[in-house]
């Protein structure tokens, strides 16, 4: 992570209750998850906890060749660990938000939640918030599921709902500045737009090198936060017209 936001200037008026609440959902479903040493009740011998793991990622992420309808259901890429059954999966496009594939994958995406997500709700209001959340992070999951249409891996995390609120962001409250760690050990204070851009620029360059560079991917689907930004782009833009139309703060009434 080249830069790692810590504080955004513009004074919230009042308390960020669905930014801060996805934060804590988040952060239970993964103390809860079989990856976490808190979840003591998933069985404790190596090859029980890989296929407790390779289930749960299984079950709750979002695989392109599921949700397309290109396969029923695809089995697990080790069959020792048998099958998924009584999977839901226009749930999983949800649920696949709040799972993580690791402590370091949930911090990163919260960082950036709490730093940008209490601006967003403060500008649009909450329930807008919470629609433009979920909405973003579909839209980011069927949007890499087409450009990976016969994907037999789950994508996992929130990256691409939150990066639905950095495009909200750009539209809504751009002339921030953001402290900021660059190359996480340099603290500046940076325009909110700059940050917020070259995060679009830079995970547009990363998704197009990897897709034209078969076996260069790492596992990470820059698709669905190039996606999910350009969603919540159109999300911000949106909103905000219905407020010039209405002559009022959306914020003041939600």
């Amino acid at each position: 992570m080249a830069a790692l936001p810590l504080n955004d200037d513009y004074p919230v008026r009042r308390a960020p209750v669905v930014a801060y609440t996805l934060i804590a959902v988040n952060v239970l479903v993964y103390l809860l998850s079989p990856q976490a040493a808190t979840a003591v009740w998933y069985p404790v011998d190596m090859v029980g906890r890989f296929c407790a793991v390779q289930d749960y990622f299984m079950r709750w992420g979002a695989v392109p060749a599921e949700i397309l309808g290109q396969v029923d259901r695809v089995p697990h890429a080790v069959p020792e660990c048998g099958a998924v059954d009584g999977k839901s999966v226009w749930f999983s496009v949800l649920s696949s938000m709040f799972v993580h594939a690791g402590a370091m994958h949930l911090l990163g995406n919260m960082v950036y939640l709490f730093v940008f997500g209490p601006v967003v709700e403060d500008r649009i209001g909450r329930v807008r918030f919470l629609l433009l959340y979920a909405v973003t992070g579909v839209a980011a999951a069927y949007g890499f599921s087409l450009v990976e249409p016969g994907g037999e891996m789950p994508m996992v995390g929130a990256s691409g709902a939150i990066s639905g609120v950095l495009g909200a962001y750009l539209v809504v409250q751009f002339r921030s500045r953001v402290t900021t760690l660059v190359f996480v050990v340099i603290p500046m204070r940076l325009p909110g737009w700059a940050l917020v851009g070259s995060y679009f620029v830079l995970q547009y360059l990363l998704y197009v090198t990897t897709s034209n560079s078969p076996g260069a991917g790492s596992g990470v689907a820059y698709a669905a936060h190039v996606y999910g930004f350009i969603a919540g782009v159109i999300a911000g833009l949106v909103v905000y017209r219905l407020r010039w139309r209405s002559g009022t703060r959306l914020s003041d009434v939600y």
